[in-house]
């Protein structure tokens, strides 16, 4: 009928809205088996699933229910930041948790809200691991306390207008070392550059920046100061996807940043790949959080939507669409499972060089395959409720443009195919 968006009739009923998803199953389907089908939160300790239960009842309580209102406002709720402080979440692995443990926490948050998790990841995964992982002591001692625990926060400036993909060649972020005497402050850094899609980076306190030294073209890593004079900021409008996100393009004109904040263990872009490899890891843990979350709703609302006087659940068609969703979420999964076992066996020697662990390649598949699947997965998912699937109303009209982010963000499934295809082959097509 035209006029009549819903495709499964014209007025939604009242039992047909999908309450948020978390770690408690509504009435009518509860009972029923979890998205996680093969049980793979039972792989973690007690100790660990006490903790994860605490992280779900923090999302039902302080982001469920809002989630949508700061997604169509595109604001981000700086308020609640010292209630996900007062989890201890930051940096799991640097507290003690598991590779798995952690992978889990940013699935379960991008399960209710994609926003929260990437500010999550930005944040801890990027700036907080990189201040463990690169800053000087004196860096760790004067940042990194204030950061863990949200008193500050921090952003991940990489990528510019121009150069995105293939930034590692094409920076043009420039820094200029200036001496000076020790009575005069010190040697010090000129940047000038831009920087874009920088998420947290309307409101954050500091830039992890990454610039190339003017003398010799290798590419340096700065702690930035997000209100030193010559920094511009503005806020990217008019995004169909993690509106929630506060991403900003970022102007450095003459920017002064003093040589005890350039970081101590970047020398090169090659020392990007141990950071740019677990925050691609975790965007890949996003692609299986999200594919949770649209298997939540349309299960609830194939539960509760009565069509031809009964369920839409009913409806063989109905039933294969959210097997098909479930087999992906089930399938992406378990490549995760894996990739956080291979991380498991991450050593570094006595000068620092890290060793094991998922390589590059791996991890590009896991990015490439999950999000693959998870741009599946949202798509039948948005089906099944029909009209009421592009309405904010039922989430999955959120979930499934916040998918479009994640399958573009650290590293395109195009760029992270090519960078498998390499490895097979012995052969880059990427340049």
């Amino acid at each position: 009928m035209m006029g009549d968006y819903s495709g499964h009739g014209a007025a939604p009923s009242a039992g047909a809205r999908p309450a948020t998803s978390t770690g408690t199953l509504p009435p009518s389907i509860a009972g029923l088996p979890t998205a996680d089908f093969f049980d793979f939160e039972s792989l973690l300790s007690v100790q660990e699933q006490r903790k994860l239960n605490e992280l779900r009842a923090f999302l039902e309580s302080e982001i469920a229910p809002y989630a949508g209102q700061w997604w169509e406002k595109a604001e981000f709720p700086e308020h609640i930041l010292p209630k996900l402080a007062a989890l201890r979440l930051s940096a799991p692995a640097q507290r003690g948790y598991t590779h798995l443990f952690a992978g889990l926490v940013i699935a379960e948050m991008t399960r209710v809200d994609t926003s929260i998790a990437t500010f999550f990841m930005v944040h801890h995964d990027l700036f907080v691991e990189s201040l463990y992982d690169f800053g000087s002591d004196a860096q760790q001692d004067r940042y990194l306390d204030d950061a863990s625990n949200l008193r500050t926060t921090g952003a991940f400036a990489l990528t510019e207008p121009d150069h995105g993909s293939d930034v590692a060649g094409g920076m043009q972020t420039t820094a200029r070392k200036v001496q000076r005497a020790e009575s005069d402050g010190g040697n010090y850094w000129v940047i000038n550059g831009a920087k874009r899609w920088i998420g947290n980076g309307t409101f954050c306190d500091y830039m992890l920046l990454w610039a190339k030294d003017e003398a010799d073209g290798s590419v340096l890593a700065f702690i930035v100061d997000a209100t030193l004079p010559g920094i511009t900021r503005s806020r990217i409008e008019n995004k169909i996807a993690l509106r929630t996100v506060q991403n900003a393009d970022i102007v450095l004109r003459d920017v002064e940043v003093a040589e005890a904040d350039r970081f101590a263990g970047i020398s090169s872009f090659a020392d990007t790949n141990h950071l740019l490899r677990g925050s691609r890891i975790m965007v890949a843990w996003q692609a299986v959080g999200q594919q949770l979350a649209a298997f939540d709703v349309a299960r609830q609302y194939a539960v509760e939507r009565l069509q031809f006087g009964k369920p839409l659940a009913k409806f063989q068609l109905i039933q294969q669409h959210l097997v098909d969703m479930l087999g992906n979420a089930v399938a992406s999964m378990g490549m995760m499972v894996r990739i956080a076992q291979l991380q498991e066996g991450i050593s570094t020697d006595a000068h620092g060089v890290r060793h094991g662990g998922a390589d590059m390649a791996q991890v590009a598949l896991a990015k490439a395959y999950c999000s693959a699947r998870m741009r599946e997965t949202v798509a039948l998912g948005r089906s099944i409720l029909g009209g009421n699937g592009i309405v904010t109303d039922y989430r999955m009209a959120k979930i499934f443009a916040d998918a479009e982010a994640i399958y573009t963000y650290e590293g395109s499934y195009e760029i992270n195919s090519l960078i498998v295809g390499r490895a097979v082959t012995g052969v880059s097509a990427i340049a």
